[in-house]
């Protein structure tokens, strides 16, 4: 034992008194262990050997201390010169609270490590290990959260507002995305609401409960795509941090990556990306390592890439990877059917941000319906918080207030699908009674029997409208 320890060391504590504490760390410890520089056994006790199931220590001495103990920490004190006072560790299915000392010769140099095993039994330890356990649980539930909440989404399915044809059948096709582990393409102009569709996929997938990670591939630039993308290796090229920078693939492992505007990648970056979601793996920029990641992708774009591929500026075979469930989103334009819902909707969110009432009239609803939405919901949310700005009326938004913000000029529908000026119901049904009379006499060639038969009504109630029409 005492050869352990040889001249002062660089506390100043003398060799005896060194050695007075080792023996009554032995003494009262269910056992001691001692490695040299290499982390090999230069010294057990017995009660050590004995706990091990090794019988004579000496036949321990020599070994590596790995080969006796698997996942002792040893070679990490010997290594890094810190003690570990306090370790939990696992032996054939017991748990020994452990304590690891490094010890240097006398020029401060580390030359090994000793450990002594405090218990073995942890039934006295119970109520401290229990509260410890629980705090540890609640700090990776505290730390779970938070990933999510930085991580999550803000949407779900019920946030895509519609109910039109084209709006519920989007809902449909996203459902059944959402129940199968697949990638999918999301199609539509800007401002149609592609990434509240991605985020409500994905949080009602079977992925809900890990990261959603989102990227604007058009918002990057080229250069620094690939980085985005796949990480970066420390020191990977002058001026790269000297840690390990993690890509979105690596952020979003075990969930969902949302690639928008995909349409804008470069070619080079689209070989890359076709490798990754076919190998499951990247490698970060300036390092020879791959790394397994498991991500579902859902890909959007507001660009014809049918088209890009005809003139090459998009991979055919990417395509075909990213587009296995395609849901096309239809613009503002052609569902107007759902303006009224849309806007009972936004307004409720942008109440939150306004003191105001925040309701619009039926007639400001078709006053919204004159115009074609370029930027779509987008641009319809934008034009509704313009709107509840400028009223005067305490956030009652009639055609009026609307028609004051619409933007003007090219956007506008042609006149002839803007709504007829309004005329008395009266006045209309008798124009329209007259030409279908008329319509029944041309067809009938002037047969009036024949022409009641045709509108459906008896000869004299005939004779008599027409004798009112004269």
């Amino acid at each position: 034992m005492s050869e352990l320890f040889t001249g002062n060391n660089k506390n100043g504590l003398t060799r005896e008194l060194v050695e007075a504490v080792f023996c009554i760390f032995e003494e009262a410890s269910a056992g001691g262990i001692a490695v040299d520089r290499d982390s090999r056994i230069i010294w057990i006790n017995k009660s050590y050997a004995d706990l091990l199931g090794a019988g004579d220590p000496a036949q321990l001495v020599g070994r590596p201390v790995r080969e006796v103990i698997p996942h002792t920490r040893m070679p990490e004190v010997v290594e890094t010169g810190k003690p570990l006072l306090l370790d939990i560790m696992e032996y054939n299915r017991q748990q020994l609270v452990v304590t690891r000392l490094p010890y240097s010769d006398d020029s401060g140099r580390i030359v090994g490590a000793v450990a002594f095993v405090l218990y073995d039994d942890l039934q006295p330890l119970t109520p401290m290990v229990a509260k410890y356990r629980r705090l540890h649980q609640d700090l990776a539930a505290a730390r779970k959260a938070l990933a999510k909440k930085a991580r999550g989404t803000r949407y779900n399915l019920g946030n895509f507002v519609g109910a039109s044809p084209g709006a519920l059948e989007v809902k449909r096709r996203a459902r059944l995305a959402a129940g199968r582990d697949m990638p999918v393409l999301l199609l539509g102009e800007t401002g149609t609401g592609k990434e509240v569709l991605a985020q409500g996929i994905h949080s009602v997938s079977g992925r809900s409960d890990q990261p959603f990670v989102g990227v604007n591939v058009a918002a990057v630039p080229d250069n620094l795509l690939e980085a985005e993308f796949f990480g970066v290796a420390p020191g990977a090229y002058t001026g790269a941090d000297r840690r390990t920078r993690d890509g979105k693939f690596r952020l979003a492992n075990g969930g969902t990556l949302f690639l928008d505007e995909v349409g804008d990648m470069p070619l080079p970056l689209q070989a890359k990306l076709l490798r990754a979601l076919q190998e499951g793996e990247v490698e970060p920029l300036g390092s020879n390592k791959v790394i397994p990641v498991d991500v579902r992708v859902i890909a959007a774009t507001s660009r014809n890439l049918e088209a890009m591929i005809a003139d090459g500026s998009f991979r055919s075979d990417l395509y075909y990877r990213l587009n296995v469930l395609e849901i096309p989103i239809p613009p503002l334009r052609e569902r107007l059917a759902d303006l009224g819902v849309l806007c009972e909707a936004l307004l409720g969110d942008i109440r939150e941000g306004l003191d105001v009432r925040g309701e619009i009239t039926d007639a400001g609803i078709a006053a919204l319906g004159s115009y074609d939405w370029p930027g779509n919901v987008r641009e319809l949310r934008n034009v509704l918080v313009r709107a509840l700005t400028m009223s005067e009326e305490g956030g009652l938004l009639d055609a009026d207030a609307i028609f004051k913000v619409l933007p003007k000029g090219s956007h506008r529908l042609p006149p002839a699908l803007i709504s007829r000026p309004v005329r008395p119901l009266a006045q209309t049904l008798a124009e329209a009674e007259a030409e279908a009379i008329e319509a029944a006499l041309v067809a009938s060639r002037g047969n009036r029997t024949r022409a009641a038969g045709l509108l459906g009504i008896s000869r004299s109630v005939l004779y008599d409208k027409l004798s009112k029409m004269s």
